[in-house]
């Protein structure tokens, strides 16, 4: 059988960065070409960064793709790597008629095949995600071919991320076409145990399209989405060929035996798809001694999984948008100790501020847990009192009660902001998912920053990141950098004498086992319950949800990790009178600020 040396380039790529995109697509083919590749894959819309959201619809942007796609053809045949076929992702346009209920010109989700200076084939996105994150259906037109290209004597087929997800389409197609090969190019969004999912997708699409399958994956971050990279190579069979580890970059070359290609196909196969052929190359390659047979990268666990994805997350973030520095407000807490010790793996402890806020009622333990922490790790840490501040507002006004504690961590909000323009760092909001879920944060107090690394992490899967995190550093000989006070103590807000979370929330494994029903699976009242869950207890937590939507639409941005983190997957009206338990609530919402 015909031989074919694949390189899969599971890179990252910056949203609107069109020369720096191409850029790395000349670097990783020049490499991949030193490597003996036959073909070089890149990710879904390489060159544009994914997703562009609502660029899509400039036709400006449009126009800048297509010709940075050409621009890049030339050049890589200028610099002498033309003769190695590329696939690479970008954003098109139509020039069908209207369909859809949109007029010709309309944007598309498109990949392309260059060679030899030339775009010798390209090809839209079949299926369309129109769920969760995703609103394709909102921005494009699919494509309607199922596009072959013949390499080395082998046919490959090709697809782009969702055409796999979804049944039907391209995978068939590929089986009906005589594929040797079926290449998928993505950029599939991190969710946590997703990496379990997409081997079995991709090893039951193999076998559905009778051929060995590839599926290469983005890597990086872009805002809240993560992309942990996994990508997979499968025989027809379903046996792992080769498989790149997550949350780095790599360029994956695997030798593969696959099927001679037979007459060029043609004509409408399965769901109506029209063949799209392009020969590059008919001839085989010479035999040769296979030198990547296939490497397999190891499973992560869970928590070693979800901690790279927050640090990739926040790593992007801070980079991409051309900041340097990240500030904490360091507590003594669980929360903003795991903030901290993820900033310092993302961006090196130097990059990492901390400032401890003391108050009157802030215990002697949580500051020297303040102050243990930044001697562990390393970081730049400084203490400001803002008993001064306070008792300044408390002598001009007559505050009590809430507004009392409230005010001292917008007090501390206040002191964060100011240092960010100053020096230029910017703030990291430490909030956990369930206390973003139920309302227990403060607006414009510890909500206030540029980025929430916990954002969409429940509060026991915080505390379960930061003993691993701790049992790594010793397993490798390091220093944990978490005290072990800020993980023992009961946890609290410290804004009033002798307060712990529990006075307001139930315990966090019973809060979080509502709220993952609640929020993640959108399960109802009556189904919480029927699992175990006091009636009583359900309704107050519903109810705190509920009405704590006006906060979260001003949360920051945050890492996703679940399959429905809060933003883009979950998008509820503020102004809401329904309620699970079935009647329609007029009182008013919380209004704890």
């Amino acid at each position: 059988m015909p031989q074919l040396r694949l390189a899969l380039a599971q890179i990252d790529s910056r949203v609107g960065d069109l020369a720096g995109n191409a850029d790395a697509v000349v670097d990783h083919t020049r490499r991949a070409a030193e490597g003996g590749a036959h073909l070089v894959a890149f990710p879904e819309m390489m060159l544009t960064g994914y997703p562009v959201e609502d660029l899509a619809l400039r036709s400006s942007f449009v126009e800048a793709s297509r010709a940075a796609l050409t621009g890049l053809a030339a050049r890589l045949a200028g610099e002498g790597l033309g003769s190695v076929p590329v696939v690479v992702g970008y954003l098109d346009r139509s020039e069908a008629g209207a369909r859809y209920g949109q007029p010709a010109g309309a944007p598309q989700n498109a990949a392309a095949v260059l060679h030899e200076g030339a775009v010798v084939l390209s090809f839209a996105k079949h299926h369309l995600p129109n769920y969760g994150v995703f609103d394709e259906f909102r921005y494009f037109l699919p494509g309607e071919t199922l596009p072959v290209v013949r390499v080395r004597g082998v046919d490959v087929a090709l697809a782009i991320c969702e055409d796999l997800w979804q049944d039907g389409g391209r995978v068939p197609a590929a089986r009906a076409a005589g594929a040797g090969l079926l290449l998928s190019v993505n950029a599939s969004p991190y969710e946590r145990d997703k990496d379990d999912t997409r081997l079995e997708l991709v090893r039951k699409r193999a076998q559905e399209a009778g051929c060995t399958t590839a599926y290469l994956a983005m890597t990086g971050g872009q805002d809240d989405l993560v992309f942990d990279g996994d990508s997979i190579v499968v025989g027809a069979d379903g046996a792992v060929i080769a498989r790149a580890p997550q949350f780095t970059e790599e360029l994956l070359l695997v030798d593969l035996e696959l099927p001679a290609a037979a007459e060029a196909p043609a004509g409408i196969v399965a769901d109506g798809l029209r063949i799209d052929h392009r020969t590059v190359s008919a001839e085989p390659v010479p035999a040769y001694e296979p030198a990547h047979p296939g490497n397999v990268a190891p499973a992560t666990g869970d928590e070693e999984e979800i901690y790279g994805a927050l640090v990739m997350g926040l790593r992007a973030y801070v980079r991409k948008n051309g900041f340097r520095s990240v500030l904490i407000g360091l507590s003594g807490g669980i929360d903003s100790a795991l903030v901290a010790a993820i900033a310092c793996d993302a961006l090196g402890p130097e990059n990492v501020h901390g400032v401890s806020m003391p108050s009157r009622y802030s215990s002697d333990h949580s500051r020297d847990d303040a102050a243990e922490l930044a001697e562990r790790t390393g970081l730049p840490f400084r203490t400001v009192e803002i008993e001064p501040m306070f008792a300044a507002y408390m002598g001009a006004t007559e505050l009590t009660g809430l507004a009392e504690e409230n005010l001292q961590s917008r007090l501390r909000g206040t002191l964060l902001m100011a240092l960010s323009n100053q020096e230029g760092h910017i703030v990291l909001a430490p909030g956990n998912k369930s206390e973003l879920a139920c309302g227990y944060s403060t607006l414009y107090g510890d909500s206030v920053g540029a980025y929430g690394p916990i954002k969409d992490v429940y509060k026991t899967t915080v505390f379960k990141l930061a003993r691993w995190r701790n049992e790594h550093a010793t397993e490798r000989g390091g220093t944990p950098p978490i005290p072990e006070n800020s993980l023992t103590k009961p946890p609290s807000a410290e804004l009033r004498p002798d307060q712990v979370d529990t006075d307001s929330l139930p315990d966090y494994p019973v809060l979080d086992a509502i709220l993952e029903r609640y929020v993640d699976r959108d399960e109802g009242h009556a189904q919480i319950v029927a699992a175990g869950f006091d009636d009583d207890l359900v309704t107050r937590i519903l109810r705190m949800v509920d009405t704590a939507e006006y906060k979260r639409r001003q949360y920051p941005p945050g890492t996703k990790i679940s399959p429905k983190g809060f933003g883009k997957d979950r998008r509820l009206p503020i102004t809401n009178g329904w309620r699970e338990t079935g009647a329609h609530d007029t009182a008013p919402g919380s209004g704890l600020g």
